[in-house]
Formats: structure tokens, C-alpha cells, sequence
């Protein structure tokens, strides 16, 4: 066994509904061997079992569309952060499993919502709710996870309500910043990065910090491994961002280009967009917009490949790699703190 990544089981769902496979975390190349990877491996399993509890319902269909993306599978990257934090203290303590839960449908939420406004076909490898079903359903479905994941809190006390409630609070006012589009005067990669920060880091920290709090780490180090998710979190997300353009097999999830077929400026595309090198005017006109033909997508992607936006864009990627790897000199050496600081490595790796 290897990591985390070995073994992700679950408990019978509740539900009529029940997935063909059994999802695994595909995050874990970056946990070490030994009796840490299987502690957390173990800690996965717990989750998976509340998880499909916790989509699972009477109504059939209800039961297929929410179960819906748990059985596509994927990262379960904040549960999985919540476990490891939680390994600084009590990992088995009350608590630390529901708050990965509560994570991980946060998240799955969102997605849901997501793919309804970007009109994604696909997630994860499969027909997206939306494409599938209707945005209606794919709308609702997202609204049955928040309402799950509130019921959960519930059990966990007012403190970790508050927390949770600002966090999403975050994450709408990310995705609404987002739709927007920075005004007028504003420096659009500093709006991108904001962005990212509230879309993606905010959830990450939250992550993190209910790991550590339920497994009763010191107040200064919840306060350490709630700023290292945040930066991580936009680590991971540049990191995505980055892959979809390097990637010659979608390796991220999706078809290479996909963010460049719909008009999605992600960084490299807003640096290129920014600059004024004569050589790189042709990107420019390409990424201003949607490419929808087939041979200007596979130019665009071509020149992006090899511009100097590619290389700013990564150079933004280690900053906030080396910016969360900072935030670990308050973890005390160990597995831990090398598991963890074998994460910033790797969203950085993961691109080259």
C-alpha cells in the first residue's frame, strides 16, 4: 500500500442507488510510505462511508444525482488535508471525519453549481449533472449537498457553523467577483488571484483548520495550517489551471485546452494578454476569446506552450508554493510536516 491512494472504501450506501466502483483518491503520489499513509488511507475509508451515507436517499434519483460525482471519484484533496491536520492531534477524535465530510460535499456542491454556469459536458470523466439530467436538476442537486452538509455541522457546534458559513460566504463571493469580471481600473491578475483565493483557497483552509481544531491542535497551529491551506489551495488550483494547457492526455480531468475553448482567461492567458512582445501578438488575438475552431485551438495552445506567459504563470505557482511551505516552520518535524511539504513540491511537479 502506497499513501492513501491504495485504498478508499466505504460503507454500503444507504440509498436503492449504489455506484459501480469504489472511488479512490487520486492526490496520494505525494504521501509517504509507512504507518502514516495507512492511517490516512484508513481515515478515507471512514469518510467514504459518511459520504455515500450522506447522498444517499429514499427517492431513487435523488440518491443517483447526488451520488452522482462521488462515484466519478477524484481528488478528495480536502478531506484528505483535514486528516493529515488532524494527525497533529487526536486524528481519531469526534469530529475529524464529519468535518472531511462536510468538506468534501461542500465541495461537490459547488461543482454541481459549477458546471450549470460554465455548461461543462463533462466532470471528471464523465457527463456532467447538467448535461446529463438539466441545469435544474444539476442547480437543486448542489442545494440537497449544502443542505447535507449543514446537517452534519449541525452535530459539530456553533463554532464550526460560524466557520463554515464565512467560508461559503467566501466561496459565492469568489464565484460572483468571478462572473462579474474585474472593473474597470483593476488589475485583472490581481482579481484572478482574489478570485482563486475565494473560490478555491478559502474551502482548502477550512480544510485544514477543522482538522486540526477537532483534534485538539494548539490554537497557533490551527491558526499556521489554516493560512498554509489557503495558500496551497490557490497552489493547486494554478496548478489545474497550468495543466490544462501542458498536458497532452488531460491529465487534469478534462480535455487539454478545454479553459481556451470556452473563453476562461485563466493566469497564463491573462499574462499573455497583458503583455506587449510583437512575437506573441498572434496569442494575443487568439486568447482574447472563445476559440471554438479547431485549428486556432490547437495554435493557440501551441504558442501558449512556449510563451513567456506560460513561464510567469508558473513562476506565480512556486510563489505560493514557497509561500505555504513558509507557513510549516510552525509544524513540528515529522511525517507530517514532510507530507505536507511534500504537497508544495508536488502542485509545482505536477505541471513540469
Amino acid at each position: 500500500m502506497t499513501g492513501a491512494s491504495a485504498a478508499v472504501g466505504g460503507d454500503t450506501p444507504t440509498a436503492t442507488w449504489q455506484p459501480i466502483s469504489t472511488p479512490a483518491s487520486s492526490i496520494g503520489p505525494w504521501l509517504p510510505d509507512g504507518d502514516l499513509g495507512v492511517r490516512l488511507a484508513a481515515g478515507l475509508t471512514r469518510v467514504e462511508g459518511v459520504l455515500r451515507a450522506a447522498v444517499g436517499s429514499e427517492h431513487t434519483f435523488i440518491a443517483e444525482a447526488a451520488g452522482h460525482l462521488v462515484a466519478a471519484g477524484g481528488k478528495r484533496f480536502r478531506p484528505l488535508l483535514t486528516l493529515l491536520a488532524a494527525e497533529l492531534g487526536d486524528p481519531l477524535a469526534p469530529g475529524v471525519t464529519e468535518a472531511a465530510v462536510v468538506c468534501e460535499l461542500t465541495h461537490l456542491a459547488t461543482l454541481y453549481h459549477d458546471d450549470v454556469m460554465d455548461e461543462a459536458a463533462v466532470r471528471r470523466g464523465a457527463p456532467s449533472a447538467n448535461s446529463r439530467w438539466s441545469n435544474s436538476i444539476a442547480i437543486l442537486t448542489g442545494d440537497f449537498l449544502f443542505a447535507r452538509a449543514s446537517d452534519l455541522l449541525a452535530d459539530l457546534g456553533p463554532e464550526a457553523v460560524r466557520i463554515q458559513a464565512r467560508t461559503f460566504e467566501r466561496l459565492v463571493t469568489g464565484q460572483i467577483r468571478e462572473t462579474v469580471g474585474a472593473r474597470p481600473g483593476d488589475d485583472p491578475v490581481a482579481h484572478h488571484l482574489g478570485v482563486l483565493a475565494d473560490k478555491t483557497g478559502s474551502l482548502v483552509a477550512t480544510s485544514a483548520r477543522f482538522g486540526a481544531s477537532f483534534a485538539g491542535v494548539d490554537d497557533e497551529l490551527v491558526v499556521a495550517l489554516t493560512a498554509f491551506g489557503e495558500e496551497v489551495g490557490v497552489a493547486f488550483q494554478l496548478s489545474d489551471d497550468l495543466l490544462d494547457i501542458v498536458s497532452e492526455g488531460g491529465a487534469s480531468g478534462k480535455s487539454p485546452g478545454t479553459d481556451l475553448r470556452e473563453g476562461i482567461a485563466t493566469l497564463p492567458a491573462l499574462f499573455a494578454l497583458a503583455g506587449d512582445d510583437p512575437a506573441e501578438q498572434r496569442l494575443r488575438e487568439l486568447v482574447s476569446g472563445p476559440i471554438t475552431d479547431d485549428a486556432e485551438h490547437a495554435e493557440a495552445l501551441d504558442l501558449l506552450r512556449s510563451s513567456a506567459a506560460l513561464q510567469r504563470a508558473t513562476g506565480v505557482l512556486r510563489e505560493y508554493a514557497d509561500r505555504a511551505r513558509a507557513r510549516l516552520s510552525a509544524v513540528p518535524q515529522g511525517p507530517v510536516h514532510e507530507a505536507l511539504s511534500a504537497l508544495c513540491e508536488y502542485v509545482v511537479r505536477r505541471t513540469s
